[in-house]
Formats: C-alpha cells, sequence, structure tokens
C-alpha cells in the first residue's frame, strides 16, 4: 500500500504526533485530526494508512472513527457546520435553526453548498454547549445560543471568507483545535 501524500508531505508532524504516545495506538485520534486538518475528511486510504502507522487493525481503527460524530469521512466543504439536536439544543429550537440554516443555504442536511464553500451536517450528540443551546459549530469553533438572525450572520462571515476562529470569536464559545487544546474564546 502506498502512503497517502500527505503523510509525506507533513511527516514531521506525523512523527511528533507518534513520538507522544508510548502506546501508538494512542495517536489514532491525533492522527485522524491531523488527515481532516489537511484534506478536509479521512479518506478510507487515510485509514488504512493511519492503522498500519499505530499497529492496528483497519477495523478496529474503523470502529474508532466511527465512534465520533465530527470526523469527516467524505469530501465536504471548506466550512462544516454542525447544529446540536441533542436534547438541551431541541427544546431550545435546533429544529426551527435546522430548518432555516436548509432554506438560507439551500442545501439539506447532510448535503454541501454547489459552490463547495459550505457543509450542513445535523448530530444527535451533544456538543457539549447545552448551557448556551441552541449551538452549533463551525468546524470546530462553538457558536452559542444562535437564532435565525445569527446563523444569517455566521453565513454572511463565512461567505466574506473569515476564518472558523474568527467566526468562534464573534459568536462566542470555546476552541476544540486539536493543536490549540480547549480555550476559552474572547467574545
Amino acid at each position: 500500500m502506498s502512503a497517502p501524500a500527505w503523510l509525506t508531505s507533513h511527516a514531521d508532524e506525523v512523527q511528533a504526533i507518534l513520538d507522544r504516545y508510548p502506546q501508538k495506538r494512542s495517536a489514532l485520534m491525533p492522527l485522524f485530526h491531523l488527515a481532516q486538518e489537511v484534506r478536509g475528511y479521512v479518506s478510507e486510504e487515510d485509514l488504512a494508512a493511519i492503522a498500519e502507522l499505530t499497529g492496528v487493525t483497519k477495523a478496529y481503527a474503523e470502529s474508532v472513527i466511527s465512534f465520533y460524530s465530527l470526523y469527516e469521512r467524505k469530501p465536504v466543504g471548506k466550512y462544516v457546520i454542525h447544529v446540536c439536536n441533542n436534547i438541551a439544543c431541541g427544546l431550545e429550537g435546533s429544529a426551527e435553526l435546522i430548518r432555516h440554516l436548509e432554506e438560507r443555504l439551500g442545501i439539506k442536511a447532510g448535503e454541501t453548498t454547489p459552490d463547495g464553500l459550505i457543509t450542513l451536517h445535523v448530530t444527535g450528540e451533544c456538543i457539549a454547549a447545552c448551557d448556551a443551546a441552541p449551538a452549533l459549530q463551525v468546524n470546530l469553533e462553538y457558536c452559542n445560543k444562535v437564532d435565525p438572525e445569527k446563523a444569517d450572520a455566521i453565513i454572511e462571515a463565512i461567505r466574506r471568507g473569515e476564518t472558523p476562529e474568527a467566526i468562534g470569536d464573534m459568536f462566542g464559545g470555546l476552541s476544540l483545535q486539536p493543536t490549540a487544546g480547549f480555550t476559552k474564546s474572547s467574545s
């Protein structure tokens, strides 16, 4: 099996991740994050190469990646909006927010805008922002207490080319970027 090109071009980062863990299989999730950061998703080729690097079976790697809803397994837009639809967000209006986003973007949940800019996902898994419901993430940046007006402002910020980090800062929340750790954004 030939390794995906990104493994070679990011060899130092890959090695630094592997070196952090005494048991190589512990590097699975950080390597999935790196693959997704570089490619936008984790392909079958990536999964197989990461499994080999970490000394686990492809089936084991698949069981890990499929457990988490924030890993993308197919190409997505430059910006991925994950709307929480768990109980707290649901009670605070996430269904209406989802309908508004679908209408505004002209796509259904699970689809990408024709220009390839935005993918809309709905997750039934809690994104741990219950106190700020309804919440969504733009890539891994939280946006809190999102109503249709705020959703429109988020879409406009995306279309202006704002970074996910700047969007998170504008609309409050935490950063879950793996390289940054968990940090409180200034709002």
